[in-house]
């Protein structure tokens, strides 16, 4: 499973460092360190995260307004539903919440699991994901 730094998370999560460090220290989210003392944060705590952050923002009575270069969506896949031939994957990118439909041999070749750091691409009603 990958695990993602603070500085990481926090990009992902469209939040400074010292948010994300003040969450962790919160125990918004759960942290633990690698052999050289850094803290990590598993992709599948941040995904879960994610969805709640997402979900608390959309409480909020004033929106942001996001915007990206160039249709690109980098976040966390939060979600995968795999079928015999089709498959469904939904990222978490800050405040974004986006589902693409794919074939099941792509998600296979793409190597994506819930957790991991993936970007949405989309272009007119079609969305694909790449991997870093």
């Amino acid at each position: 499973m990958q695990s993602y730094t603070i500085g990481q998370a926090a990009r992902l999560l469209g939040v400074s460092p010292d948010t994300a460090r003040r969450w962790a220290d919160a125990g918004r989210v759960a942290t633990h360190r690698d052999e050289t003392g850094r803290r990590l944060i598993d992709g599948r705590d941040l995904a879960a995260f994610s969805v709640e952050l997402a979900r608390q923002s959309g409480d909020d009575e004033e929106e942001e307004t996001y915007t990206s270069a160039r249709n690109a969506f980098p976040g966390i896949v939060t979600a995968i539903k795999l079928g015999d031939v089709a498959a469904q994957v939904e990222i978490q990118a800050g405040p974004h919440r986006l589902v693409s439909l794919l074939t099941r041999e792509a998600v296979e070749e793409l190597g994506l699991e819930v957790g991991m750091r993936a970007t949405a691409r989309v272009k007119s009603t079609s969305v694909h994901i790449d991997t870093p």
